[in-house]
Protein backbone atom coordinates (compact mmCIF):
# COMPACT_ATOMS: atom_id res chain seq x y z
CA UNK A 1 0.00 0.00 0.00
CA UNK A 2 2.40 2.45 0.95
CA UNK A 3 4.52 1.11 -2.01
CA UNK A 4 1.73 2.61 -4.04
CA UNK A 5 1.74 5.27 -2.55
CA UNK A 6 5.50 6.28 -3.09
CA UNK A 7 5.17 4.94 -6.93
CA UNK A 8 2.08 7.01 -7.85
CA UNK A 9 4.39 10.32 -6.11
CA UNK A 10 7.05 9.25 -8.02
CA UNK A 11 4.86 9.17 -10.90
CA UNK A 12 3.00 12.55 -10.54
CA UNK A 13 6.92 14.08 -9.77
CA UNK A 14 7.76 12.51 -12.88
CA UNK A 15 4.77 13.94 -14.95
CA UNK A 16 4.75 17.41 -13.27
CA UNK A 17 9.01 17.32 -14.53
CA UNK A 18 7.89 16.14 -17.47
CA UNK A 19 4.97 19.06 -18.38
CA UNK A 20 7.78 21.46 -16.46
CA UNK A 21 10.40 20.51 -18.62
CA UNK A 22 8.26 20.60 -21.86
CA UNK A 23 6.84 24.23 -20.81
CA UNK A 24 10.59 25.54 -20.64
CA UNK A 25 11.14 23.48 -24.35
CA UNK A 26 8.32 25.36 -25.32
CA UNK A 27 9.19 29.00 -24.22
CA UNK A 28 12.66 28.26 -24.57
CA UNK A 29 12.23 27.87 -28.35
CA UNK A 30 9.47 30.37 -28.61
CA UNK A 31 11.84 33.25 -26.94
CA UNK A 32 14.82 31.66 -29.51
CA UNK A 33 12.35 32.57 -32.48
CA UNK A 34 11.60 36.21 -30.80
CA UNK A 35 14.96 37.00 -30.85
CA UNK A 36 15.97 35.29 -34.09
CA UNK A 37 13.49 37.14 -35.28
CA UNK A 38 14.58 40.56 -33.71
CA UNK A 39 18.14 39.62 -34.59
CA UNK A 40 17.17 39.00 -38.69
CA UNK A 41 14.78 42.90 -38.28
CA UNK A 42 17.42 45.02 -37.00
CA UNK A 43 19.70 43.14 -39.26
CA UNK A 44 17.12 43.73 -42.20
CA UNK A 45 17.06 47.26 -40.93
CA UNK A 46 21.14 48.20 -40.69
CA UNK A 47 21.44 46.00 -44.57
CA UNK A 48 18.66 49.05 -45.70
CA UNK A 49 20.65 51.78 -43.56
CA UNK A 50 23.92 50.88 -44.80
CA UNK A 51 22.27 50.60 -48.52
CA UNK A 52 20.79 53.90 -48.49
CA UNK A 53 23.61 55.85 -46.92
CA UNK A 54 25.56 54.33 -49.63
CA UNK A 55 22.86 54.99 -52.37
CA UNK A 56 23.18 58.46 -50.90
CA UNK A 57 26.70 58.67 -51.10
CA UNK A 58 26.37 57.51 -54.90
CA UNK A 59 24.24 60.29 -55.53
CA UNK A 60 26.24 63.04 -53.71
CA UNK A 61 29.33 62.09 -55.56
CA UNK A 62 27.25 62.00 -58.84
CA UNK A 63 26.26 65.66 -58.31
CA UNK A 64 29.48 66.99 -57.56
CA UNK A 65 31.40 65.15 -60.07
CA UNK A 66 28.69 66.50 -62.57
CA UNK A 67 28.85 69.79 -60.71
CA UNK A 68 32.76 69.87 -61.12
CA UNK A 69 32.02 69.05 -64.77
CA UNK A 70 29.88 71.49 -65.26
CA UNK A 71 32.47 74.11 -63.39
CA UNK A 72 35.16 73.36 -65.66
CA UNK A 73 33.33 73.49 -68.54
CA UNK A 74 31.70 76.49 -67.92
CA UNK A 75 35.10 77.36 -66.79
CA UNK A 76 36.43 76.64 -70.75
CA UNK A 77 34.15 77.85 -72.27
CA UNK A 78 34.75 81.43 -70.86
CA UNK A 79 38.51 81.01 -71.58
CA UNK A 80 37.77 80.37 -75.40
CA UNK A 81 35.05 83.58 -74.88
CA UNK A 82 37.70 85.93 -73.65
CA UNK A 83 40.41 84.36 -76.01
CA UNK A 84 38.20 85.41 -79.16
CA UNK A 85 37.46 88.51 -76.94
CA UNK A 86 41.31 89.28 -76.95
CA UNK A 87 41.80 88.28 -80.11
CA UNK A 88 39.47 90.74 -81.50
CA UNK A 89 40.71 93.33 -79.64
CA UNK A 90 44.20 92.52 -80.51
CA UNK A 91 43.38 92.56 -84.22
CA UNK A 92 41.19 95.58 -83.91
CA UNK A 93 44.80 97.59 -82.74
CA UNK A 94 46.56 95.93 -85.71
CA UNK A 95 44.20 98.39 -87.84
CA UNK A 96 45.03 101.56 -85.95
CA UNK A 97 48.77 101.43 -87.31
CA UNK A 98 46.75 102.35 -90.61
CA UNK A 99 44.99 104.83 -89.08
CA UNK A 100 48.28 106.37 -88.06
CA UNK A 101 49.79 106.15 -91.43
CA UNK A 102 46.55 107.96 -92.86
CA UNK A 103 46.58 111.46 -94.57
CA UNK A 104 44.02 112.31 -91.57
CA UNK A 105 46.17 111.49 -88.51
CA UNK A 106 47.89 114.93 -88.18
CA UNK A 107 44.46 116.29 -87.87
CA UNK A 108 43.73 113.59 -85.47
CA UNK A 109 46.47 113.88 -82.98
CA UNK A 110 45.58 117.96 -83.33
CA UNK A 111 41.87 117.01 -81.70
CA UNK A 112 43.38 114.24 -79.28
CA UNK A 113 45.71 117.09 -78.02
CA UNK A 114 43.27 119.79 -77.81
CA UNK A 115 40.59 117.33 -75.98
CA UNK A 116 43.38 116.60 -73.98
CA UNK A 117 44.35 120.24 -72.56
CA UNK A 118 40.38 120.67 -72.25
CA UNK A 119 40.58 117.94 -69.72
CA UNK A 120 43.55 118.59 -67.77
CA UNK A 121 42.73 122.62 -67.41
CA UNK A 122 46.39 123.41 -66.29
CA UNK A 123 48.41 126.04 -67.44
CA UNK A 124 51.96 123.72 -67.38
CA UNK A 125 51.51 120.58 -69.88
CA UNK A 126 54.45 117.90 -71.38
CA UNK A 127 52.55 116.63 -74.36
CA UNK A 128 54.12 112.62 -74.82
CA UNK A 129 54.32 110.88 -78.48
CA UNK A 130 55.91 107.52 -80.04
CA UNK A 131 59.38 108.48 -81.48
CA UNK A 132 57.81 107.72 -85.04
CA UNK A 133 55.07 111.48 -84.04
CA UNK A 134 57.69 113.52 -82.68
CA UNK A 135 57.84 115.84 -86.33
CA UNK A 136 53.83 115.46 -86.87
CA UNK A 137 52.94 116.60 -83.24
CA UNK A 138 55.54 118.79 -82.96
CA UNK A 139 53.62 120.43 -86.34
CA UNK A 140 50.00 120.80 -85.04
CA UNK A 141 50.94 121.58 -81.53
CA UNK A 142 50.47 125.06 -81.81
CA UNK A 143 47.43 125.00 -84.02
CA UNK A 144 46.20 122.33 -81.43
CA UNK A 145 47.29 125.29 -78.38
CA UNK A 146 45.28 127.86 -80.27
CA UNK A 147 42.30 125.85 -80.45
CA UNK A 148 42.21 125.34 -76.99
CA UNK A 149 43.01 128.83 -76.30
CA UNK A 150 39.80 130.23 -78.80
CA UNK A 151 37.48 127.51 -77.15
CA UNK A 152 38.11 128.54 -73.26
CA UNK A 153 37.72 131.97 -74.03
CA UNK A 154 34.42 131.20 -75.81
CA UNK A 155 33.31 129.36 -73.76
CA UNK A 156 34.51 131.15 -70.20
CA UNK A 157 35.80 134.88 -71.52
CA UNK A 158 39.05 134.31 -70.08
CA UNK A 159 42.14 134.20 -72.70
CA UNK A 160 44.51 131.35 -71.46
CA UNK A 161 48.31 131.70 -72.38
CA UNK A 162 49.17 128.08 -71.29
CA UNK A 163 52.77 126.35 -71.83
CA UNK A 164 52.53 123.74 -73.84
CA UNK A 165 55.84 121.74 -74.39
CA UNK A 166 57.11 118.82 -76.47
CA UNK A 167 58.53 115.63 -75.07
CA UNK A 168 61.40 115.08 -77.11
CA UNK A 169 63.66 113.04 -74.65
CA UNK A 170 64.07 109.56 -76.56
CA UNK A 171 63.85 107.88 -72.99
CA UNK A 172 60.16 108.56 -72.35
CA UNK A 173 58.60 108.88 -75.93
CA UNK A 174 55.59 106.65 -76.23
CA UNK A 175 56.03 102.18 -77.14
CA UNK A 176 54.82 101.36 -80.16
CA UNK A 177 51.92 99.45 -78.42
CA UNK A 178 50.13 102.96 -77.90
CA UNK A 179 49.59 102.54 -81.78
CA UNK A 180 49.72 106.44 -81.83
CA UNK A 181 47.75 109.24 -79.94
CA UNK A 182 49.61 111.26 -77.07
CA UNK A 183 49.45 111.41 -73.39
CA UNK A 184 49.57 114.99 -71.67
CA UNK A 185 51.00 115.77 -68.11
CA UNK A 186 50.93 118.35 -65.81
CA UNK A 187 51.60 119.08 -61.95
CA UNK A 188 54.67 116.89 -62.46
CA UNK A 189 53.21 113.99 -63.96
CA UNK A 190 50.73 113.79 -61.47
CA UNK A 191 47.99 114.64 -63.72
CA UNK A 192 47.88 112.40 -66.97
CA UNK A 193 45.29 111.91 -69.82
CA UNK A 194 45.84 108.97 -71.61
CA UNK A 195 45.13 110.12 -75.36
CA UNK A 196 46.76 107.26 -76.96
CA UNK A 197 45.15 104.96 -79.45
CA UNK A 198 45.44 102.29 -77.69
CA UNK A 199 43.48 103.71 -74.74
CA UNK A 200 40.75 105.24 -76.86
CA UNK A 201 40.23 101.90 -78.34
CA UNK A 202 40.07 100.12 -75.01
CA UNK A 203 37.52 102.87 -73.94
CA UNK A 204 35.34 101.82 -77.29
CA UNK A 205 35.97 98.66 -76.34
CA UNK A 206 34.62 98.44 -72.80
CA UNK A 207 31.77 100.54 -73.91
CA UNK A 208 30.71 98.22 -76.20
CA UNK A 209 31.75 94.84 -74.81
CA UNK A 210 27.84 94.07 -74.14
CA UNK A 211 27.09 94.69 -77.80
CA UNK A 212 29.99 92.70 -78.75
CA UNK A 213 29.17 89.37 -76.70
CA UNK A 214 25.78 90.05 -77.89
CA UNK A 215 26.53 89.17 -80.88
CA UNK A 216 29.75 86.92 -80.59
CA UNK A 217 27.64 84.90 -77.95
CA UNK A 218 23.75 85.29 -78.75
CA UNK A 219 23.18 82.11 -76.42
CA UNK A 220 24.08 83.99 -73.48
Amino acid sequence: MASDQIRQMVNFILQEAHEKANEIRVKTEHDFNLEKQTLVHEAKLAIQEEFSKKEKDRKIQERIARSAEIGECNVKKMRVRDDMLQQLLADAATKLGVVARGQNYPHLLQKLIVQGLIKIEENDITVYCRADDIDVVGKVLPDAVAEYVEIMERESGIKLSPNVILNKDSSRTLPDSSHGGVILTACAGKIVCDNTMAARLELVYQELLPSIRAILFPEE
